[in-house]
């Protein structure tokens, strides 16, 4: 790649994209909506390969940031245009435009009211979503953060599928802005105490005991929404019955895993004391997460609202996991993080498969589907046992680790998390009974047809690379093993400097 600025090009390259549809989308609503879908698809495809070009040029040996661009942004107030990856940040890159060609596809058929800007609306949240794991400056990280919520938003409000989309499009909107206006003000915070709003440089800037506490509790008020904790969760189940399929698989696919990213990259490595000060915090409000959500889901009657409740509940798992600040439990909250982001998303789309034929989410109209759905019924299998946990897929190695981690360091946290692994095999399996098998009993689901070729194309790689996690997840592990070992040790040895100091005063 040599001097190629490549993390601007993959972060860029689809605003390209939006700008092409804005200027090339002209003639009939035929001609505009087709010229609209084959430019975003091949904008997405095309980022894609350059976040692989990302993956495969980068040295999981090699401690710290790597392809770093740092371009004087505002000189005047030491911020930079700052960007570069390592261990923990480049997967999530590759995630998230790994799912966006997935999103244009499933749209395909669906939409077919303001197609060019609703392909310029994901587009721009390509960006917004790469350029935040991307990020080194904590205001650029800012302006990703929550640029992503804009064309979110735009997107639930205007092609939403529900009567409640706006209701669930203004709920996101505000709990999210909420909460990161108390991260903006931390923001200030620091900047004022290290003069710089640069990441490498914060992650080296000692904050004192006091200043720590205040600044991880305004962090977490704007991470806890993005991931969603109990209790500001509640935004997430509404916003996935509203939003249209392609939103739902980047809601759960991403945006979720933005929360889990700040932990990792700010409230654990710049906030070591606090850090351990809150973790009980954490412990229980992931416990109470992973089975309240978990008894909540299985008492659904909507597929949706079931799959976005079971997500809430991994999530729980994934920030227990993290907190445990061990090697694998680190490496497991990652793990998780990207095995849901594939898993969950593609749950998703098998719910869009179904609403797109019979218009209803509602599992009791459904049943027999494996008659005929025989391909359906095989990819929704995969999907579902790879959320359950099973062995040889994705969902395994994340569980497996967390619990390891927990084990090691609380008992009791990771015997309460541990009953989400029971029911969410529970729930998940019970929907996977009531929709596929069975009689069928309904002239219209009799009607149903089968996967068609473009639908086999959306579910093929996501059922590869569930089963490429379950069978190989060194590959994956090991581009972040030492950067999470970094991170652990460092922690550590922050703790242990901070005892010290605290054992001289006194």
């Amino acid at each position: 790649m040599g001097n190629w600025p490549i993390l601007s090009l993959a972060t860029f390259l689809p605003l390209v994209g939006a700008a092409l549809i804005l200027l090339l989308a002209r003639g009939s609503e035929a001609a505009v909506a087709a010229t609209s879908r084959w430019v975003a698809l091949w904008t997405t495809l095309v980022t894609f390969a350059l976040t692989i070009a990302v993956w495969l040029g980068f040295d999981p040996s090699v401690v710290g940031f790597q392809m770093e661009e740092k371009v004087a942004w505002f000189p005047d107030l030491n911020i930079s245009y700052h960007m570069g990856v390592d261990g923990i940040s480049v997967l999530f890159v590759v995630l998230s435009a790994f799912l966006m060609p997935i999103c244009i596809l499933a749209s395909w058929e669906s939409i077919h009211s303001r197609v060019k800007e609703y392909m310029v609306s994901f587009l721009i949240l390509e960006t917004m979503m790469i350029g935040m794991f991307c990020a080194l400056d904590y205001v650029l990280f800012y302006v990703f953060f929550e640029g992503v919520l804009i064309p979110m938003f735009v997107i639930i409000g205007i092609w939403g599928s529900g009567e409640r989309r706006i209701y669930a499009a203004f709920k996101l909107f505000l709990f999210t802005l909420l909460g990161s206006v108390l991260m903006l003000v931390a923001l200030l915070a620091m900047y004022v105490q290290a003069g710089t709003t640069d990441i490498p440089t914060l992650l080296a800037t000692d904050f004192n005991y006091h200043m720590q506490v205040w600044l991880w509790l305004a962090m977490f008020a704007s991470f806890a929404v993005k991931v969603p904790m109990w209790p500001v969760h509640t935004w997430l189940p509404d916003a996935h019955v509203e939003a249209p399929t392609a939103g739902s698989v980047i809601l759960a696919g991403v945006l979720l895993k933005m929360g889990g990213y700040g932990f990792l990259r700010f409230s654990i490595p710049m906030l070591p004391e606090a850090t351990a000060l809150l973790t009980p915090l954490v412990y229980g409000l992931s416990i109470v997460a992973v089975i309240y959500t978990s008894l909540v889901a299985l008492a659904q009657e909507d597929m949706k609202k079931m799959i976005a409740y079971s997500s809430i509940a991994h999530m729980g798992f994934v920030t227990a996991g993290m907190f445990s600040l061990t090697q694998q439990g680190v490496e497991g909250s990652i793990f998780q993080m990207l095995s849901h982001g594939v898993v969950s998303s593609a749950l998703f789309l098998c719910v869009g498969v179904v609403y797109d034929r019979l218009h209803t989410r509602e599992i009791a109209r459904y049943g027999g589907l494996a008659t005929n759905m025989p391909k359906y019924a095989v990819f929704f299998m995969i999907m579902l046992l790879g959320s359950v946990g099973l062995p040889a897929t994705s969902g395994f190695v994340g569980e497996f680790m967390i619990m390891l981690g927990l084990f090691q360091v609380n008992t009791w946290v990771a015997t309460l998390v541990a009953t989400g692994l029971i029911l969410g095999a529970t729930y998940m399996l019970l929907l996977y009974r009531k929709v596929i098998f069975g009689e069928i009993t309904r002239d219209d689901v009799r009607k149903m047809t089968d996967l068609s070729p473009r639908e086999i194309c959306l579910f093929v790689p996501l059922a590869i690379v569930v089963l490429w996690m379950g069978i190989y997840p060194s590959s994956f592990l090991n581009v972040m093993s030492v950067s999470v070992d970094h991170l652990v040790t460092q922690y550590h040895a922050d703790l242990g400097r901070a005892d010290a100091v605290a054992v001289a005063v006194r």
